[in-house]
């Protein structure tokens, strides 16, 4: 159908009539200035989409009327213009696309239907380990093993490249993805097909938030979720409340933008943002650089909300410049964003729009911090992280406790390492990684990083040998930036050398601690330590012998890897005494915010990405030398333990099967609050005595070929058997960490995946209790899959994270939510009991459903299906097999 608002269509410029947009201020409705920018691009989207089917007309008035519809739990449907996905997540997307054109195919529908209709990048980054570190071919050897044990991922990627339309791969070694999406594929403004139109993207990775920072309106969704936008549906959003975040002041001179980024993500978990939509304002972006702003729309997924959007203003125009973007596209950029009314001037108090709730932050108040042991939203001030380990040390088992006995706080181990005697006690650091999307690509933190170790070096300063240190660079650019202003030789020579480039020690790829120092840890039952730049230390996650994490600045993880512990106070005590036997302190050797621009402003410069990204799909020899087949269906082998086709569309038909209730269902798990994807579905090491572990063996694998969960995440088989394989899982069941369950009818302790398997075998249907904030963390779809594969039906939470609870629709898997005040002890449920959950003919979204326990109890809960797409989802059991039938019919 023509679209209603093609009256609004206009040259951006006289002298070209065939480039034109879509001008929302010939509404002529006063509504359109008061509206948060971020709600602009979904307004312009609609109203570019609109063709009264999948966008109606409707939809563009609510949006429009969103200072009423904000609080109606209004749905509205959004077309990003572009879909990012990477590998860990790219590999399943990839491997769904090509088992879906076998179901077409079956169902006797064209398998070439089956095709990314929206455009798709797939940048590689997360299969890099640090397997090498502290030697000068640590790189090369680090992306060698990478190659070796991914080659058959990776030839599967670059088939999937060529047999779809729309797809692009960044190869392995050019850098994370968002920092590549930030400095290389955000385009700011669209000019497709005679029309511009603001760039906005969803990916597969939760962290796709951080191109916010640059004004580009964005989010992580699950890898189902994004398939369906690949296939050109519309995302089925609930029209989001707005929280203005208002800046003032000007941050302190020893103030870094990560310690900025801990502040507001601690404030804005108070605040309550899961579902909103964060928009920055007022007079303090202005001191923001895009790298800053950027570091701050990352941890958007840690804070909890859906995205964390900065406007395009002049900076952002600076920024495109200065990375090496086409100068008169540049110009069409702010003409068009200009002339649609979507420009900022944060200096402007005229241009504030209406937002649901302002909070305000003074960056003045901001002083240097880390977050730990094992969240990311519990910010700790440098200044008191002594007597906070310390604290942690003795309390209770939890998010800040580790429950050691008061007699063994000062235990320690020695051990011999390289031929010399060393101690570590608790609080030692054994991990110290400059890496992760969110300060790599920050060239203040990371030149700080530089000036710090060069002032270190020279104080005569140095990093005990045992610590694992790392430097996994976001993109050559900072490879080179860091030459350049010559502070590269001082980082390699405190043991910061480059490893790799992708995103390594914060997905779980920190590679093997040396043994001495993994018996040491385990004989004295030590909580040693990691301190990284990443966003995420949930337990488990970084190393296994790891047990508090914490996020800190570059330069404090080098700090802390000279302290070589977290159990020192800086203002106080010395980093280290040099040859001379004179203390050095910290603020002896900390840059000045005006020492670290001024090297920025000399040495960052856009010959340095021009030079970078001219030749970044296809720098990669060994990426070049990959031969793959040109069939447009996959050749499956079956004796690959990488990829394998699934299960999900066995059976399929194309009429619909009617909903049932689920009938005297076993819990499988009775969980506690704040259960992490990386808790449900693990990314990194797999386990020897686990049930994956023990299904690879039987493949004929050893031990070094595991590999990671992650990297295999395009075979089934091992993500079932890794679904609650996470060792620091807590299950009410054993009141111990362990990936393990009760078999109830039994009584026998088993493997989750094993329970599960007799579960099904007795053709028994399974649910999972569990608190506040399920599936917390990366946007990672077999967390939902595996599940699926387990067998269970339901999911009954006092609340969910928005990804992982969306992924469960998208699998049919039902999230329900307990009613207001309600929870699992409130209600007296133990999780022993068999559960009942009874589902009415016809659903409606957001309805209450009665369970039933085998007790003769009932209660109501909550059905989280929010929209009438959902509910489609659902009743087709899940978006893929939607997908499948309308495409074979």
């Amino acid at each position: 159908m023509s679209n209603p608002f093609a009256n609004l269509v206009e040259p951006l410029d006289p002298h070209q009539p065939a480039r034109k947009f879509f001008n929302l201020n010939r509404l002529g409705d006063p509504r359109y200035a008061c509206l948060p920018f971020s709600i602009r691009v979904l307004l312009e989207a609609a109203v570019r989409n609109c063709d009264e089917f999948l966008v109606k007309k409707g939809d563009v008035e609510n949006i429009l009327n969103w200072s009423v519809m904000q609080h109606k739990n209004i749905e509205v449907p959004f077309k990003p213009a572009r879909v990012i996905l990477q590998d860990f997540t790219g590999v399943p997307a990839v491997v769904d696309f090509a088992a879906m054109r076998d179901a077409v195919k079956l169902l006797g529908g064209d398998p070439e239907k089956i095709n990314p209709i929206c455009p798709v990048d797939l940048v590689i980054d997360h299969s890099i380990q640090v397997d090498f570190n502290r030697r000068p071919d640590s790189l090369q050897k680090n992306q060698d093993l990478e190659f070796e044990r991914n080659k058959e991922r990776f030839e599967f990627l670059k088939w999937g490249s060529q047999a779809f339309q729309n797809m692009r791969i960044i190869p392995p070694g050019s850098g994370i993805v968002h920092q590549v999406n930030l400095e290389y594929l955000a385009k700011v403004v669209f000019d497709q097909n005679g029309y511009y139109y603001p760039d906005s993207v969803v990916g597969t990775d939760s962290h796709t938030t951080m191109i916010n920072g640059l004004g580009v309106l964005g989010w992580g969704v699950g890898g189902i979720e994004a398939e369906a936008v690949m296939l050109g549906q519309p995302i089925s959003m609930v029209l989001p409340e707005v929280i203005g975040y208002k800046l003032i002041g000007n941050p302190k001179p020893l103030v870094t933008s990560t310690d900025i980024v801990l502040t507001v993500t601690k404030h804005l978990r108070q605040v309550g943002v899961v579902g909103k939509f964060v928009e920055f304002f007022g007079p303090g972006v202005t001191h923001l650089s895009i790298a800053d702003r950027a570091t701050i729309a990352n941890m958007c997924p840690e804070y909890g909300a859906t995205a964390a959007f900065f406007p395009v203003d002049e900076v952002s125009i600076g920024y495109l410049v200065q990375t090496g973007r086409d100068e008169e596209n540049v110009k069409h950029i702010r003409k068009y964003l200009q002339a649609a009314g979507m420009f900022r001037d944060f200096s402007n108090s005229s241009q504030d729009p209406i937002f649901t709730q302002i909070i305000e932050l003074d960056l003045q108040t901001v002083v240097p911090c880390c977050s730990g042991p094992k969240r990311p939203q519990d910010k700790v001030a440098v200044s008191d992280m002594k007597t906070d380990f310390e604290a942690c040390l003795g309390a209770k088992q939890g998010f800040k406790g580790f429950q050691i006995a008061p007699e063994l706080h000062s235990s320690h181990m020695k051990f011999v390492y390289n031929d010399k005697e060393f101690e570590l006690s608790h609080g030692s650091v054994v991990i110290a990684a400059i890496t992760s999307c969110t300060n790599t690509s920050n060239p203040s933190v990371m030149l700080g990083a530089g000036l710090l170790a060069k002032k270190a070096v020279e104080a005569g300063l140095t990093v005990k040998p045992y610590i694992k240190t790392s430097l996994s660079p976001g993109s050559g650019v900072v490879t080179y930036y860091l030459r350049e202003s010559g502070v590269m030789p001082f980082l390699a020579q405190l043991g910061f050398d480059v490893v790799g480039y992708g995103c390594m020690t914060c997905i779980g790829n920190s590679g093997p601690l040396p043994e001495p120092v993994v018996e040491a840890i385990t004989q004295g039952d030590l909580v040693a330590v990691g301190v990284l730049s990443g966003n995420r230390n949930f337990e488990g996650r970084v190393h296994p012998n790891t047990r508090a994490n914490y996020l800190a600045s570059p330069p404090l993880v080098i700090a802390y890897a000279i302290a070589g512990t977290v159990r020192i106070d800086f203002e106080k005590e010395p980093l280290g005494v040099n040859a001379q036997g004179k203390k050095i302190f910290l603020k002896d050797i900390w840059p000045m915010r005006e020492e670290i621009q001024a090297v920025e402003r000399q040495h960052v410069i856009p010959g340095m990405f021009k030079e970078v990204y001219q030749k970044i799909e296809t720098v990669n020899k060994s990426w070049n030398e990959l031969e793959v087949s040109s069939d447009k269906l996959y050749a499956w082998n079956p004796k690959s333990t990488y990829i394998k086709s699934p299960p999900f569309f066995e059976n399929l038909t194309l009429e619909l099967q009617p909903h049932k209730s689920i009938v005297d269902a076993y819990v499988l798990l009775n969980l506690g609050d704040s259960v992490t994807t990386d808790h449900i579905s693990p990314a990194g090491n797999i386990a020897r005595n686990s049930p994956a572990a023990r299904y690879l063996t039987s493949r004929g694998l050893t031990p070094r070929d595991f590999n990671s969960y992650g990297s295999r995440r395009g075979n089934d088989a091992v993500m079932a058997r890794g679904t609650f394989a996470n060792i620091r899982l807590l299950n009410k069941f054993l009141n111990k960490q362990a990936p393990q369950t009760i078999h109830l009818p039994s009584e026998e302790i088993l493997d989750v995946f094993d329970a599960s398997e007799r579960y099904q075998q007795e053709g028994q249907p399974l649910i999972v209790l569990a608190g506040k904030e399920y599936g917390s963390g990366s946007s990672r779809d077999w967390a939902a899959k595996g599940p699926f594969l387990l067998g269970i039906k339901a999911v009954i939470a006092e609340s969910y994270e928005r990804i992982h609870r969306s992924n469960l629709v998208g699998m049919g898997v039902i999230p329900l939510q307990y009613l207001p005040g309600q929870d699992a002890e409130s209600l007296g449920l133990t999780g022993r009991e068999r559960y009942t959950i009874i589902l009415p003919g016809v659903l409606v979204p957001g309805m209450n459903v009665q369970v039933k326990l085998d007790t003769g109890k009932t209660f109501q809960v909550i059905m989280r299906f929010d929209t009438d797409v959902e509910l489609t989802y659902f009743q087709n059991g899940g978006i893929l097999n939607y997908m499948i039938r309308k495409m074979a019919s």
